[in-house]
């Protein structure tokens, strides 16, 4: 089974320090080879990666518990605001994802608004196929 066609991914990324953070996030396949999800501009997730475009993915469960004999996959990541591919991952995810997309985009828009953010805003792709090191 590819990476895209997982329900949720373990997404790791890299404080300047060097610490990895990892998150679970949604999924879906890009157009153009990479893998995509979407964030909120200004999420720890985007600050670390506007510091290092460095990631390490593995499938995971909603709660980000690392399958069982997956084994860690590193690329690199692009944080995009606008166009094509903005709006392919926006429709994808929506398409794979159904209902639990829009309630999850809700709930997200509402919390992250208290902290001045916009859940959705940004959307992340990751190439699997340029591994570099933090």
């Amino acid at each position: 089974m590819a990476l895209s066609d997982e329900k949720c991914i373990a997404l790791t990324t890299y404080r300047k320090t060097g610490t990895p953070v990892t998150a679970p996030v949604w999924v879906v396949p890009v157009s153009d080879g990479r893998i995509g999800f979407y964030t909120a501009m200004g999420s720890g997730k985007t600050k670390r990666l506007a510091h290092s475009p460095a990631v390490q993915v593995q499938p995971c469960s909603y709660r980000g518990t690392v399958k069982p004999g997956s084994t860690p996959v590193g690329g690199t990541a692009e944080i995009i605001r606008s166009g094509p591919l903005f709006d392919e991952v926006q429709a994808s995810i929506k398409k794979k994802y159904g209902f639990l997309a829009t309630v999850a985009k809700a709930m997200g828009s509402r919390q992250l608004r208290r902290q001045g953010l916009q859940y959705a805003d940004s959307v992340v792709l990751v190439d699997l196929r340029r591994d570099v090191t933090p």
